[in-house]
């Protein structure tokens, strides 16, 4: 195999690890109430089968770049591979609430190896900055494509086998794309100086865990509760805690010097915040389409599936127009564009016919898939090679981690509005549309001037 098709069958590869980790987001978002009433738990155990996937994705995702500069990127990819595979069959044979959320935490362990390694080996297959920026743009694609299909498929899936049949698909993608690293990417060179931060590691866990435990209990008994400020604050001592770790150590898992560039500082800024908004409505969406409009999990699927799929496009689109006009400029219009979209869905309810809600959700999905390549990319360009790792787990941190604090808070909006989700909808659109102006300053803080 020589070295054009090693390096496609490594994008390939690569694509398709993250796209198993879009794909567990999606699909377990339209099988909410199917596995609700399975095994019970009201919107504070639903939000926890999201959130600690998103929580161990969040925490671990640091340590994972740096174990996989350390031991080699082609061969912790393949370990984070199994055991994504593995979990995904035990969430699928979960007897119990508590039994699937344990799972979907070690599946988020996984999927925290899985995304800087995929980035770590796309980097090095793909050295020139041109072929890089699309590399990392059909990578994205490759997400998207997961992304938009999985409303879809898991409908369909639910429809025909049940919700356990979501977490069994991986089982096949799973063995593809072990199979394709192990013939197709070439291992990367080990760095001496990278280790695992353990003190780190673990305030980064108490931090993620104690503010989604504090956000979550705080939408069903109560922000000023006393438990509920003590959590908060537990938070607060482990972040003071993991700052301080990462300023002292001798290698830590965050260097903060990173974010003394003004672009990797903005793009990571833009990963956090952007996917508070995002991810948190996606989530309040899918509760409103089953539960105030009464959708199956096949029809909340289809519905999600015309703003999902222009991520697509859009996804492919956005390193040619950021060619022409510079990534700043499409950062910002995509941001706009997004807060626009939120804004024209202020008025809906129970009642709101599918048809006056579709411009709006297809133009929030192809604002996002405009951002989310050019950060990347950006951030990447802005560290040396030897970095990416390091670089590809601090912005997916920052992603995942606003992740969580999106489906804690506004799901936890959501349960204090009461049995219809439509009044907790109107609160979160209207903080999403400050998330997302905020999105396009922060595009404006990235060095260098629009081309």
């Amino acid at each position: 195999m020589d070295r054009t098709d090693r390096s496609r069958f490594t994008l390939v590869a690569m694509s398709l690890g993250f796209a198993v980790v879009q794909l567990d987001v999606s699909v377990v978002n339209v099988a909410i109430r199917p596995i609700g009433d399975a095994l019970g738990g009201g919107v504070a155990g639903l939000q926890w089968i999201v959130n600690a996937y998103t929580i161990a994705f969040a925490a671990f995702i640091l340590s994972a770049g740096a174990l996989g500069d350390r031991a080699g990127a082609r061969r912790v990819f393949v370990a984070g591979f199994a055991l994504f595979t593995a979990a995904s069959v035990a969430c699928g044979l979960a007897p119990s609430l508590g039994v699937l959320i344990g799972a979907r935490a070690i599946q988020g362990v996984g999927a925290a190896i899985l995304v800087p390694c995929s980035l770590i080996l796309l980097n090095h297959a793909f050295p020139e900055a041109d072929a890089r920026a699309r590399a990392v743009g059909l990578w994205a694609a490759g997400a998207s494509v997961a992304l938009s299909g999985g409303p879809l498929v898991g409908g369909v899936l639910i429809a025909a086998l049940g919700w356990r049949a979501i977490f069994f698909i991986n089982l096949p993608l799973g063995a593809a794309g072990i199979w394709l690293a192990l013939r197709a990417a070439r291992e990367t060179p080990r760095a001496e100086d990278r280790g695992v931060d353990l003190p780190g590691q673990t305030a980064a866990v108490v931090t993620l865990a104690a503010l989604a435990a504090a956000t979550i209990a705080g939408g069903r008994s109560g922000w000023p509760e006393p438990g509920v400020l003590a959590g908060y604050a537990l938070a607060v001592v482990a972040f003071a805690a993991f700052l301080l770790t990462e300023a002292r150590t001798r290698r830590p898992m965050l260097p903060l010097g990173l974010f003394r560039d003004r672009t990797f500082s903005a793009a990571a800024a833009i990963g956090l915040v952007l996917n508070i908004a995002f991810y948190g409505l996606i989530f309040v969406l899918s509760l409103f389409f089953q539960r105030d409009q009464g959708l199956s999990a096949l029809e909340t699927g289809l519905a999600f599936a015309p703003m999902t799929g222009v991520v697509l496009l859009t996804n492919i689109a956005a390193g040619r127009i950021a060619r022409v006009t510079g990534p700043r400029r499409v950062i910002l219009v995509g941001a706009v564009l997004a807060a626009l979209a939120c804004a024209a869905l202020l008025g809906v309810g129970a009642g709101t016919s599918y048809g006056a809600m579709l411009v709006p959700l297809v133009v929030l999905g192809g604002a996002v898939g405009l951002i989310v390549p050019l950060m990347t990319s950006e951030l990447l360009g802005s560290v040396d090679r030897s970095r990416s790792g390091v670089a590809s787990g601090t912005l997916n941190t920052m992603r995942q981690t606003g992740s969580v604090i999106g489906v804690a808070l506004f799901g936890s909006v959501v349960a204090r509005s009461g049995a219809a989700v439509a009044p907790g909808l109107h609160a979160v659109l209207g903080i999403s549309i400050a998330l997302l102006l905020t999105t396009g300053g922060l595009a404006l803080g990235m060095a260098g001037p629009p081309r």
